[in-house]
């Protein structure tokens, strides 16, 4: 009975998913037939060195078929098994191998801010030389563990994409904004560089599927966030109008959203106060909220008169003299100048018979002489 159950060698069909199967005894009887699927190749190792291999197909273990195979017959056991370790290696490409981390904190030159970029999706993996394979990692990495070769090249994958992706923004091939349209020559450039890395393991990266990186959700606000003050202020023409501007739209939409009172509308003054000093807006709030005119300097008094009595009230002809306040204004002067009383009209007389004239007169009712102007 056990000749019959150890007379065919093959991958189960659990385990033909990975990309490298070793068959568990070291010990294979002679004349054994063994199978090799058509995405296979199986290889006989013995000291780290690969002795012989078969294609797919069904083969007889023997030294007739494979003469190589005649230095490994076990003479203890009578020439009946030989002592080698058989593996058996997939062709096929293993896709949906999942990667992704963080990639560094990199610098971007446009907006010199500081970012954290994170990549994620999937490669498709691939074994390019068997025999390569079998001898680079045998004794260092446990090629039975398919979880745990593939973890060993998505980690390859990321660090090749780490030092990719930094070399390619801090030289300004891409932005940090917009990356998404950047994949595909991201894509090939790293996987380029990891085959590179790959080539002396026998193992390659074919393709990546579903690949994407973003930043972390706080930068990628502060990038926009920036992007679109320096465009504002290269329309306004510098920082001082985009900030008056600002505050306008700011104290507006406070006073949209019923949060301003007393306080919005002063927000609101204030902004456009702001804008009309820039010269950026012509709104009657902004000429509302201006400071009132400095008070006219105290006149000089007239030579020969005393020094504690006060000039005239009004020293030039057609000045309007404030009844509050005695200081003369411009006849067109509604208020006073000086402390804001509202000026009575200046009565007009006929210039021939000094008859009083009503405001809008334009002849004397007495004499019909036209009224002065």
């Amino acid at each position: 009975m056990a000749w019959f159950e150890r007379e065919f060698i093959a991958v189960p069909d659990d385990r033909k998913d990975q990309l490298v199967y070793k068959w568990p005894d070291l010990n294979i009887r002679r004349y054994s037939r063994t199978i090799v699927n058509a995405d296979q190749i199986a290889l006989f190792v013995k000291s780290g060195r690969v002795v012989a291999t078969m294609g797919p197909g069904r083969h007889r273990v023997d030294a007739d078929e494979l003469p190589v195979l005649g230095a490994l017959v076990d003479t203890v056991t009578g020439n009946n098994f030989y002592r080698a370790e058989l593996y058996f290696v997939s062709t096929r490409d293993i896709s949906g191998v999942k990667f992704g981390g963080r990639l560094d904190d990199i610098a971007d030159p446009a907006s010199e801010q500081v970012v954290t970029l994170r990549a994620f999706g999937e490669f498709a993996l691939a074994i390019r030389d068997p025999a390569q394979l079998i001898t680079s990692l045998v004794g260092t990495t446990d090629l039975t563990d398919p979880a745990g070769l593939r973890s060993w090249c998505a980690d390859l994958l990321l660090k090749s994409m780490k030092m990719t992706v930094s070399h390619g923004i801090s030289q300004g091939e891409w932005q940090v904004l917009g990356l998404s349209a950047q994949l595909q020559s991201i894509e090939t450039e790293v996987v380029r560089r990891t085959n590179i890395a790959l080539y002396e393991y026998g193992l390659r990266i074919s393709r990546l599927g579903n690949f994407d990186i973003t930043l972390a959700p706080e930068d990628a606000e502060r990038i926009k966030r920036l992007a679109k003050d320096v465009t504002y202020i290269r329309l306004a023409g510098d920082f001082q109008r985009y900030a008056a501007g600002e505050m306008a739209l700011g104290a507006g939409q406070g006073m949209a959203h019923g949060h301003g009172g007393e306080g919005g509308f002063l927000g609101a003054a204030l902004g456009f106060n702001a804008m009309g000093a820039l010269g950026q807006t012509s709104s009657p709030w902004a000429a509302q909220s201006a400071p009132p005119p400095p008070p006219p300097e105290p006149r000089q008094p007239a030579p020969g008169t005393p020094p504690n009595e006060e000039p005239p009230a009004a020293l030039t002809a057609g000045e309007t003299v404030c009844t509050s306040c005695g200081t003369g204004n411009p006849r067109a002067a509604r208020f006073c100048m000086h402390c804001g009383t509202r000026l009575a009209a200046t009565p007009r007389h006929c210039t021939d018979c000094g008859t009083e004239l009503a405001a809008a007169a334009r002849f004397c009712g007495a004499c019909g002489t036209p009224a002065p102007a």
